[in-house]
């Protein structure tokens, strides 16, 4: 080995919190890798500079040896199978900590963002009125709509199941309660275990 040999990089010292399930193998279960992908897909239906949040995330918790760049992080999400353009490459347990510790940091960036939007929809269920009359609200669930059209397969059995804009603004509502939940102290801890629900044996 060679004396100037850049060492290797070691994963921080936060993904070490996320305790690594009993499973068959050390890769990331089909269901988990989906529920990451969805979970930033929301991410990125609330705020418009998503994409680049998620980058800068990555930077500042010093998450680059894991996830290195755009192309590096657009091949994670892209191993979610209900993708168009899915990849078959496993994903590491170590790459998926990374996601879930990007998910939850910036969770907790948007929690007043995502608060405000689930308190309208529930006020709006309440009184039995269109998502129409909260703007902020109804322009989140257009832009989910339009981004899990675009980016997903619409001939995958689990893509044809949100084939209604009602059943999209569901999904849209479930995920914005999940990074509620993983946006608080101990919210990646929370969003990683419920990733392995039924998973670990």
């Amino acid at each position: 080995m060679p004396v100037n040999s850049p060492p290797v990089p070691q994963p921080p010292l936060m993904l070490d919190a996320l305790a690594t399930p009993e499973l068959a193998t050390d890769e990331c279960p089909r269901r988990a890798r989906t529920q990451l992908d969805l979970l930033l897909l929301a991410i990125e239906a609330l705020d418009l500079g998503g994409s680049e949040a998620m980058l800068a995330a990555c930077r500042e918790l010093a998450l680059h040896g894991l996830v290195r760049g755009r192309v590096h992080l657009w091949l994670l999400r892209s191993t979610n199978p209900m993708r168009r353009y899915s990849q078959r490459r496993p994903m590491p347990l170590n790459e998926a900590k990374a996601l879930v510790v990007i998910i939850a940091n910036l969770a907790r960036r948007l929690t007043v963002v995502i608060r405000q939007l689930l308190l309208g929809y529930q006020q709006l269920t309440d009184k039995q009125l269109s998502l129409d009359h909260h703007f902020r609200l109804a322009d989140y669930l257009t832009r989910f709509r339009s981004h899990f059209r675009a980016r997903m397969n619409p001939r995958r059995a689990g893509v044809i199941a949100y084939s209604t804009d009602e059943k999209l603004n569901e999904l849209a509502i479930q995920l914005l309660e999940q990074l509620l939940l993983c946006s608080g102290v101990l919210g990646a801890e929370r969003l990683w275990s419920s990733l392995f629900d039924g998973e670990v044996s």
